[in-house]
């Protein structure tokens, strides 16, 4: 039976990729890159010129393996393939398979993989697993057949894998174990990727905005990043207090009643705990305006407040401060606030001072991005996230964070990083795209008359107004 299998025509990257036969190819190296694709196909098409082969595709989560490889390969593959959703198998009449696996943590790895054997194994985000995970994966390629025996990578820079991917594909560093002539690489940019240039053409200048790091890595595929501050872009002049042009922190200002007030929390447990009023002006900018953070006494006392003392004084701020009383006020904390361990969840006691929050959405990295969306300077000169400065402990910490070294695109959770993660469950509850924070067409107001107003009317650290003189 002759199978009709029709092929979208790949760029110059992905023939190259289709066409390598070294017995382990590295493939990526920038978002957008048209990776998972060349991935799928490649796989199929070695299912189908070589009858009763066994390939295998991997992916770190059961919902990503999911979004990139099974439903479009259940489109891609109808007619020519029948998958088994059990076993997660697409079976050829021809006898090859694809299977298709995923594990997220150690127990999953050794469960699945245990005794497996794979003609062909492709790692879809390779950057995502360990070294120890991709020796114990490559194990698996194995077979006393005359199929090839390959593995197969997609990366980006970035992630717990980044040091390893590096070294062997990027920096071609070798053990005496490894042997460099198995060992290739095909550097695909978005540039490269015609259908993703043509369906959203925006994107290269979604990426263009990002901080420099990022940038570097996610649009021209740099694998040597992640090193120093991970806010770069964070500014903090006081000569421009005065002006909200290229600086993050100003002089506080009277919030207007039309503007949104919401409430970020993050609970420290044995940490401080940092809670955060923002507004939100009418072009969605928010303005970091009044901030608790975990101690009594004087704040640098550190002297940690039990949860009823935390959502006792919140309360007591948002019924007395004149800028929160009688106002609408949306809150999101850190869902592990609703864990109860068998005792009382922290949020019971916010409940019960009549404090309440949403859960907010953790994705970390994703977060993180939303944060720098925001703090990137626009073509007006403006961000889209302020700090007034008596919200201190937010602006000494944000040029603390530095990168992790084990996961590079993610924050180094040792520091003092309370307020970061309090912002980023703000971040989330109002993304912008980085197209957005950039936009020409955003127009260059002061709805707050703010250059006149602020010089007479500011706050000190404690919110009582006083009058400049």
């Amino acid at each position: 039976m002759k199978l009709d299998f029709k092929i979208e025509p790949p760029n110059e990257k992905q023939k190259l990729f289709f066409l390598d036969q070294h017995k382990y190819v590295g493939y990526g190296g920038a978002r957008g890159g048209g990776k998972s694709w060349a991935l799928r196909r490649k796989m199929a098409m070695m299912c189908l010129y070589y009858p009763g082969i066994k390939c295998g595709i991997y992916r770190r989560t059961y919902p990503e393996l999911r979004n990139n490889h099974v439903v479009p390969l259940l489109r891609e593959l109808h007619g020519i393939a029948s998958f088994n959703e059990s076993k997660k198998i697409f079976k050829f009449p021809n006898g090859s398979v694809i299977e298709l696996c995923y594990a997220d943590n150690q127990k999953d790895l050794g469960q699945k993989f245990q005794g497996q054997e794979f003609d062909i194994l492709s790692i879809d985000e390779a950057t995502q697993i360990s070294e120890e995970w991709f020796a114990i994966m490559k194990a698996t390629v194995r077979g006393v057949n005359s199929f090839p025996k390959r593995i197969y990578i997609t990366c980006n820079p970035g992630g717990v894998g980044h040091s390893w991917v590096k070294r062997l594909f990027i920096d071609r560093s070798y053990k005496d174990s490894e042997d460099p002539s198995e060992y290739s690489f095909i550097q695909a940019l978005p540039h490269d990727n015609k259908a993703l240039m043509e369906s959203d053409p925006d994107y290269i200048k979604s990426l263009a905005s990002l901080p420099p790091k990022l940038r570097a890595a996610w649009l021209e595929g740099s694998w040597d990043i992640f090193m120093g501050q991970f806010f770069e872009e964070f500014i903090d002049d006081p000569q421009h207090y005065h002006d909200r042009r290229y600086t993050h922190v100003i002089e506080p200002f009277e919030i207007p009643p039309r503007f949104e007030i919401y409430r970020s929390f993050d609970w420290g447990y044995s940490k401080p705990f940092s809670c955060d009023w923002w507004a939100i002006d009418t072009e969605g900018r928010a303005y970091l305006c009044h901030q608790l953070y975990g101690c009594t006494g004087t704040p640098d006392e550190g002297i940690k407040w039990a949860p009823d003392k935390v959502f006792s004084e919140i309360a007591r701020i948002e019924r007395e401060h004149r800028w929160f009383k009688d106002r609408a006020i949306r809150g999101v904390a850190d869902s592990a606030i609703w864990a109860s361990d068998g005792g009382e969840a922290i949020i019971e006691s916010a409940d019960r001072h009549g404090v309440y929050f949403d859960k907010s959405d953790k994705t970390r990295v994703a977060g993180w991005m939303q944060m720098h969306y925001r703090l990137s300077f626009g073509d007006d000169g403006r961000p889209m996230m302020y700090f007034f400065n008596t919200c201190r402990h937010a602006i000494r910490t944000i040029p603390l964070m530095q990168y992790s070294q084990t996961l590079p695109e993610d924050l180094d959770t040792s520091l003092e990083d309370h307020f970061c993660d309090s912002c980023r469950y703000f971040c989330m509850t109002r993304p912008i795209s980085a197209r957005d924070a950039a936009r020409k067409e955003r127009p260059i107001s002061d709805p707050l008359d703010q250059f006149e107003r602020e010089r007479r009317t500011i706050y000190n650290s404690y919110g009582a107004i006083r009058s400049e003189v």
